[in-house]
């Protein structure tokens, strides 16, 4: 392995510990490709699955990896334009069996950190899908749940905004501003600190930079 590789397994080994002590199940996977594989391990034939605005699940592929098993009900809301469709199929995320995202940050001892500017996703994390499967590469973690926090804000959240038609200060220059914007992305920020029915939160991480 190289030295990045050694550490990345380490530091996976050592926040997988964290995580279960969290009532959350976790795994390393080096890579992208492995990642894919074991997410669909955990998911079981028959179930209903969707996901939230995860860039992650889209550039690895998964929604097309799910849906050629033929044994899904997948609920993709990017297969449609129609707004009253989509908020439909945020609805039904709450009842689905499974409920794929990614998140802005993860601190080294296991909370999850995302911020949101509809809340249709971390509303799902917090309640209603029967499991919750974070994808999540290791270029978010951060040594603190401040430093994570600020990651999400200062970061991620700028990035995001990137792919919107939104008006607001990050959108514009990259950065941010603490802003109180009605468009803004960050309206819901949201700390996943423990699992309280275990096995509900499924943490995959990857060796790998993924999303923002």
């Amino acid at each position: 392995m190289t030295p990045q590789e050694e550490r990345n397994q380490k530091l996976a080994e050592r926040m997988i510990k964290n995580l279960n002590r969290r009532n959350m199940e976790a795994f390393y996977c080096p890579t992208g490709e492995e990642a894919v594989k074991k997410v669909s391990e955990l998911i079981a034939d028959g179930s209903t699955v969707t996901w939230g605005g995860s860039m992650t699940v889209r550039d690895l592929g998964i929604p097309d990896a799910l849906r050629e098993r033929g044994t899904l009900e997948v609920l993709d809301r990017d297969l449609t334009d129609d707004r009253a469709e989509i908020e439909q199929i945020y609805l039904r995320a709450f009842t689905a069996d499974v409920y794929l995202t990614s998140a802005n940050a993860i601190s080294e001892d296991g909370v999850i950190v995302n911020v949101d500017g509809n809340g249709n996703r971390v509303a799902a994390i917090t309640w209603g899908p029967k499991k919750v499967i974070f994808i999540i590469g290791l270029n978010k973690v951060a040594q603190t749940v401040e430093a994570a926090l600020a990651r999400a804000r200062g970061t991620a959240s700028p990035i995001n905004a990137q792919r919107f038609d939104i008006k607001t200060p990050c959108q514009i220059d990259g950065m941010c501003h603490n802003c109180n914007s009605p468009e803004s992305v960050c309206s819901y920020v949201h700390f996943l600190r423990n699992s309280r029915n275990k096995g509900r939160h499924v943490v995959v991480l990857v060796g790998e930079d993924l999303g923002y």
